[in-house]
């Protein structure tokens, strides 16, 4: 199994930013993808952006040029650095990763908790 723990969260003015950390540990053979997902409430989960273990990335249309993911392979650690903090932007991040381990033979889909990010205007 492979856990992830998010760290990072809170409450900050428009304009604002705010650093999400996401931490995996477990019994890890290899990590592909990592990201970071948002629900907001009455809406459906969204992708914000994810990056590969080559470091590719991927971004929201929505948080492009403000949003900078970044990943520590030896670590197996991934930030998400939240700049221009907008009121649109509230909502319960999440850190995703796909990842082997030692006790499954393929690449499976991993959820952290997820942190509140809320942005006042």
């Amino acid at each position: 199994q492979v856990q992830l723990v998010e760290s990072g969260g809170g409450l900050v003015q428009a304009g604002g930013s705010l650093r999400l950390s996401c931490a995996a540990s477990g019994s890890i053979v290899s990590i592909y993808g990592m990201g970071w997902y948002c629900q907001a409430p009455g809406k459906q989960r969204e992708l914000v952006a994810t990056i590969t273990s080559d470091g590719t990335t991927n971004y929201a249309d929505s948080v492009k040029g403000r949003f900078t993911i970044s990943r520590d392979n030896a670590k197996n650690t991934v930030v998400l650095q939240m700049n221009s903090l907008k009121p649109e932007d509230t909502a319960v991040y999440s850190c995703n990763a796909v990842a082997r381990t030692y006790a499954r033979g393929g690449f499976y889909e991993y959820w952290g908790r997820g942190t509140q990010v809320t942005i006042s205007s």
